[in-house]
């Protein structure tokens, strides 16, 4: 009798340990983040990668067709909504009590990641209190949003990017001052020609804006502009308020470009497989995720500065 107490007792242990082993796996295969594949993304597309990263942490998604539409650019509202799922930065700034941005409507549907992106210094609206949220975002503009966001660029504060109109209201006193130097006599002039010509002679390569700060302007002067020009063949093209960003997120191995890594193309307006890959590369630099494999062809398109760069730091 004893003895068919003790197999019974062992039977039913094993019954119990199986269950459990059966309940640990099943929980364990419900955990695991299921990768999302979206039908015009396929293996050999050149962000598929940085997509694959993104979807299995939900942090971008794909479209109830099942496509994730790789080359739509992404407009300002889009770009808040995907700061707010990849990031938890720690708030810099509140929003006033009240404040709404003009075109913002009541209810709209990214009105809490725009304001969380403002709150943690990655965007910031325009003058007249509107914020553009259909308007697209260029690439040097991401790129500016996630080096001001993330404080890259040591002593930049975290402010909005300047547009067309604030840089040109900036820039209105140095055309006063250069009137009041032309109208001399025309002998003084003569004898003070030379003296210019030392003083313009004498001037960096690259110039400093108005609005920027004499902390950027220290950032900006030999080291960045340094960068810049030695790793973008278009680095002409990259406005002047961008270039300290610009140089802090190439040195994080932030900027990703596709189809020729030296070519940053900044004002072309950012698609979804670009911000896939900025966002991804920032996670990387951040050590929340890991990075591509070595032998990942998409690595090819990781801007990486070059060593004589970093050594001019």
């Amino acid at each position: 009798m004893t003895r068919l107490l003790q197999l019974a007792s062992a039977g039913v242990s094993l019954l119990t340990l199986n269950l459990t082993v059966l309940a640990v796996g099943a929980l364990e295969s419900y955990a695991q983040p299921s990768v999302s594949t979206f039908s015009d993304v396929k293996s050999n597309y050149w962000a598929q990668p940085f997509i694959r990263g993104l979807a299995a942490r939900n942090i971008v998604t794909g479209y109830p067709d099942d496509t994730f539409r790789p080359e739509q650019p992404v407009d300002r509202d889009e770009f808040a909504a995907i700061i707010r799922k990849a990031f938890d930065q720690p708030p810099i700034r509140q929003v006033q009590s009240g404040a709404v941005y003009k075109d913002i409507p009541a209810g709209y549907w990214a009105t809490r990641p725009i304001e969380s992106a403002y709150q943690q210094g990655f965007m910031a609206g325009y003058p007249g209190g509107y914020f553009r949220p259909n308007q697209p975002v260029s690439k040097v503009e991401a790129i500016v949003a996630l080096s001001r966001g993330l404080d890259l660029t040591t002593g930049t504060p975290a402010v909005t990017v300047p547009t067309v109109t604030q840089r040109a209201v900036a820039q209105q006193p140095k055309p006063k001052a250069a009137k009041r130097r032309i109208f001399l006599p025309l002998g003084m002039t003569s004898l003070m020609q030379p003296l210019l010509i030392a003083k313009a002679q004498a001037a960096p390569p690259t110039a400093v804006t108005p609005s920027t700060t004499d902390t950027q302007a220290a950032n900006l002067n030999r080291p960045a502009s340094f960068i810049i020009t030695n790793t973008y063949a278009d680095a002409n093209k990259i406005p002047q308020y961008a270039v300290g960003d610009v140089a802090a997120a190439t040195k994080a191995n932030i900027v990703v470009n596709y189809p020729n890594s030296k070519v940053l193309n900044p004002t072309k307006p950012a698609t979804r497989g670009e911000i896939a890959a900025f966002i991804h590369q920032t996670l990387v630099a951040q050590g929340k995720i890991e990075p591509l494999a070595d032998n990942s062809p998409a690595n090819q398109y990781v801007v990486r500065a070059a060593s004589s760069n970093q050594n001019a730091q």
